[in-house]
């Protein structure tokens, strides 16, 4: 995959883009870890379901794909933004950062088969990826990660439930027409179940 696959990003990603430092969004997440607050809690969920190989979709500046690879696990960190990329790349060498969108998920992987990370326990879109993708192109991100994944594997998404954002219904749309079941719904990352409220974990598994 070319570095410079990905196209304009979105809108809503842009405007937050705008309003936040890279520097500062990895500050953030240092200061909750020094406060005494856990900072992978999408790392544990994840964790939880015991998965060999995890894509980060959405990667970011990498925090969860790096806390993942610290446990053992296989992953490779996919985004659009060229400057998180760098980011993730420059805190984390060894590992595989990939510029794309998740659209193009289907380019990304037929570049990996050589290297037997073609498909993936896992595919994790955390911190409101799922809105952040350009309406238009959502279902067909839902649609490409479902095919990212080895059978038996899950999607797991967390994002907030706002006016204009995709609702639970949306989503769990997309992934029955990409071919993913409803295993699991929780409120936060720590597991809560999922009562209604403005923030949603899905895990969708593929038959």
């Amino acid at each position: 995959m070319p570095e410079d696959g990905a196209g304009e990003l979105p809108a809503d990603w842009s405007r937050w883009r705008d309003q936040v430092a890279l520097t500062g969004y990895d500050e953030r997440w240092r200061r909750m870890a020094e406060s005494g607050v856990n900072p992978h809690g999408e790392a544990d969920l994840v964790s939880w379901y015991r998965p060999a190989s995890v894509l980060d979709g959405g990667c970011g500046t990498g925090r969860v794909a790096i806390e993942l690879a610290r446990r053992g696990v296989r992953v490779l960190g996919v985004d659009a933004d060229p400057d998180m990329v760098s980011a993730a790349r420059a805190k984390a060498p060894s590992l595989r950062w990939r510029l794309a969108d998740l659209t193009e998920l289907d380019t990304v992987l037929a570049a990996e088969t050589d290297t037997g990370a073609d498909r993936f326990d896992v595919v994790v879109l955390a911190g409101n990826v799922v809105p952040y993708i350009a309406a238009e192109h959502r279902p067909a991100a839902v649609a490409a990660s479902a095919r990212a994944l080895s059978a038996g594997g899950r999607l797991i998404a967390g994002f907030s439930l706002r006016a204009g954002w995709p609702s639970v219904d949306d989503y769990d749309r997309w992934c029955l027409d990409a071919g993913l079941v409803a295993e699991d719904r929780f409120a936060t990352w720590d597991r809560e179940p999922y009562a209604g409220g403005d923030y949603l974990v899905a895990v969708h598994r593929k038959p």
